[in-house]
């Protein structure tokens, strides 16, 4: 199971991760990989500077809603295909 970990604290929060965390679940439904995707909440990855954090494999990256389809299927479906 790949394990996405999206960060809801505040500087998060205004740069927009519940419409990141709305991308990601409408692109796992689409993508078909609910059994292989599962989306938690963080409340603080410590790169506030950069957000939105999100936490892929250990990693963690710089995500807006602008460029979040793109993260998602460059990163998350590579995670996925490594299952």
């Amino acid at each position: 199971m790949t394990e996405l970990k999206i960060c809801v604290g505040s500087a998060c929060h205004l740069k927009g991760s519940y419409d990141v965390i709305e991308t990601f679940k409408y692109l796992i439904r689409d993508r078909n990989v609910s059994d292989k995707v599962e989306i938690k909440a963080a409340f603080c990855l410590g790169h506030c500077t950069e957000a939105v954090s999100v936490n892929l494999d250990g990693i963690i990256y710089s995500v807006s809603p602008k460029n979040a389809v793109e993260f998602f299927d460059k990163h998350v479906m590579n995670s996925v295909r490594r299952l």
